[in-house]
């Protein structure tokens, strides 16, 4: 896995990207592009289109030219990585590929997103039958859109693009934040133990349709217990935690506990500076549970910890931005990092 990939897929479906427009889909779906599951390939299935692909497949080219889709990221943010994959095209995938992106405001249609300047994030690249391609990305620009060319025509099975949300702070303020969405600009720093699924999956946006689309640790055999921790969109006061078990029955946390932290003011190795925000409380299987947090600090982190293991759907922090916190998603999106 590349370093990338830890990062979300700002493209996926599951957080709301689609692709808005494609020159050609003769074959199959461009939808398919951004389906957040791994491509599957049944031999010999038919439709009326041909063999069934679970990509984005284009028509043989009879004339010069190439084709194209366009991604409407469904978290705008800063590019890191992307994965061009062509799995089970064979005899039918495009021999290069190139990625664009631009940022565009509110909800532009295709003639307004021809107006706006793209920028080339991959150049174009030779690219293999049934393989999946990572190409990292040097641009720190904050983008809400990518172009997916193909030299001429084929199929890719999907278009994976990493990389750290941006929000747009015009949205959120004067308004409840959930701090530690990844819509916002949470994100997860580390964890003890992601074996069946990316904790990242915890602050995605909307609700887990099933169990595979949350958190779930491997079983423990000692006396510890898991945990994540989550770097906040911005400093902010924690007033609200939803912890969110749906799903999860025979392997659902007995208990939970949330601790805070301020980066600004101390390391995280100093036990001390850890101020509590939920002590250790039962959980009930398959059930979204809501606490008032104790407390009242600003903080930039939150930990929380599950014992002794197993699966949580979604984990919110609900809370206002501090005067601070307002300054750095302001400071975020007129300038992200690069």
């Amino acid at each position: 896995m590349n370093d990338f990939q830890r990062l979300p897929d700002l493209a996926s479906r599951a957080v709301g990207g689609s692709v808005v427009a494609a020159n050609d889909e003769s074959f199959a779906e461009r939808e398919n592009l951004v389906k957040p599951s791994a491509p599957v390939f049944s031999p010999r299935t038919f439709g009326h289109k041909g063999q069934v692909y679970d990509g984005w497949e284009t028509r043989r080219r009879r004339e010069p030219g190439h084709d194209w889709a366009i991604v409407r990221l469904g978290m705008p943010g800063v590019v890191r990585g992307v994965v061009i994959d062509t799995a089970f095209f064979t005899g039918n995938f495009p021999p290069h590929a190139s990625v664009e992106a631009c940022s565009a405001e509110g909800y532009p249609g295709l003639a307004e997103l021809e107006e706006v300047a793209w920028v080339e994030i991959v150049p174009r690249m030779p690219l293999r039958g049934d393989t999946a391609h990572h190409f990292d990305v040097a641009a720190g620009d904050r983008f809400t859109h990518v172009r997916l060319r193909i030299y001429p025509d084929g199929g890719v099975a999907r278009l994976r693009v990493h990389g750290e949300p941006v929000a747009d702070p015009r949205l959120l303020a004067g308004l409840p934040v959930d701090l530690a969405a990844l819509e916002n600009g949470g994100m997860v720093e580390d964890c003890s133990n992601m074996f069946y699924s990316s904790p990242n999956n915890l602050i995605a946006p909307g609700q887990a349709t099933v169990m595979g689309e949350g958190w779930e640790t491997a079983r423990r055999r000692d006396d510890g217990n898991d945990w994540v921790l989550v770097r906040l969109a911005a400093p902010g006061i924690a007033r609200l935690a939803e912890l969110d078990t749906t799903h999860f029955k025979g392997n659902a946390p007995g208990a939970a506990a949330l601790r805070g932290f301020d980066a600004r003011t101390a390391v995280p190795g100093d036990e001390a500076a850890w101020v509590p925000l939920l002590e250790r409380t039962r959980l009930q299987p398959d059930t979204r549970h809501r606490f008032p947090l104790a407390g009242g600090d600003e903080i930039t982190h939150v930990r929380l910890d599950i014992h002794p293991d197993g699966g949580m759907a979604r984990f919110r922090l609900f809370g206002e931005l501090t005067a601070d916190g307002r300054l750095a998603l302001e400071r975020r999106w007129a300038e992200p990092a690069g």
